[in-house]
């Protein structure tokens, strides 16, 4: 998992972390302060390897009592946070991990290791 931010006016991205290139390790991206900037975002990560059907959730403001969760894939998210008027206060996580399907468990924490975390 990466969780990073964008660039705005006041301050660029961090070196090395170019969105594209975060994108093709298609491991899970998480990104804050970047509602605002979705639709260059969402260009940039297909570029970068993301497939359009990739999952993507949004959390608009998170442990707030009006948290919202919203979810789509790369191809539709732009459109639905326009049209729930999300651009600002949100993080967006950007993975297959959002599917939950396909992974196998980690040992570390698995009941076969018999580990004190297993419990």
């Amino acid at each position: 998992m990466t969780l990073t931010r964008v660039a705005t006016l006041s301050t660029p991205m961090p070196p090395g972390e170019d969105l594209a290139a975060l994108a093709r390790s298609r491991a899970t991206l998480v990104l804050h302060l970047a509602a605002a900037q979705i639709d260059a975002i969402v260009p940039r990560l297909l570029d970068g390897g993301y497939r359009p059907e990739t999952p993507v959730a949004v959390v608009a403001f998170a442990s707030w009592p009006q948290q919202r969760t919203l979810r789509g894939t790369l191809a539709d998210i732009a459109a639905r946070m326009h049209d729930a008027k999300i651009t600002r206060t949100a993080v967006i996580v950007v993975g297959d991990v959002l599917t939950a399907e396909g992974f196998t468990d980690s040992y570390l924490y698995s009941v076969a290791r018999h580990g004190r975390y297993a419990q």
